[in-house]
This record gives C-alpha cells, structure tokens and sequence, in this order.
C-alpha cells in the first residue's frame, strides 16, 4: 500500500469525504462486485472503487490521488475493524451488514 503521509488538501477532503460516507462506498462496492463479509478484498479493486465513487460524485481525481485515498481510508477502515489485513494487497471484510442469506452463494 502507498503512504504518502503528505496528503495535500484536495486528496485530504476527498479522504475525509469517504471517511464520512464509508457505509455508502461500501454499498457502492458491493453493487459493483462480489462483496460479502467474510470476503477478500484486493488492493487494485478498492483503489479502481475509490476513483469510481467519487467519479460518480462528479470528483475527478487521478489515479494516484486514488491510491493516496484508498491507502487513507483502508488505514481507518483497518482502524475501525472493518479491513483485517490479509497482506500489502488484501484484507477480509469484516461487514455483518454483508452476511449472505445463503451459504456459499454471495449473490443471492
């Protein structure tokens, strides 16, 4: 994961902004991928997520200021016990909120 502890103002307001919306980009995740509790959760996937919401918001970013975001809030995810990390490149969703309503099947 990029640490850029020198996040200037503008990827620090979008940073904040996820932060405060993080149950939103969640749902936005999962209605874009597989997501489930329980699940892994891959690095490129969050980014490429991270760039895609805000995207949606009208928020144009690059995609290093997405890797700067993505790193920012996967910190305070991990934080809140949301993200346990796997490696530098995963975590496991920690989200009861996703619990499938099948087992094995996280689409239903």
């Amino acid at each position: 994961m990029r640490r850029d502890s020198n996040m200037d103002l503008k990827t620090t307001k979008y940073s904040e902004l996820l932060k405060n919306e993080y149950t939103v980009f969640l749902n936005y995740l999962k209605a874009k991928q597989p997501l489930f509790h329980n699940a892994n959760l891959f690095l490129r996937d969050f980014e490429y997520g991270v760039k895609r919401f805000l995207e949606k918001k009208e928020i144009k970013i690059t995609t290093p200021e997405a890797e700067t975001i993505a790193s920012d809030l996967s910190g305070f995810l991990v934080k809140q016990g949301i993200l346990v990390p796997i490696n530098e490149r995963a975590w496991k969703l920690n989200y009861p909120d996703f619990v499938t309503t099948k087992p094995g099947d996280p689409l239903s």
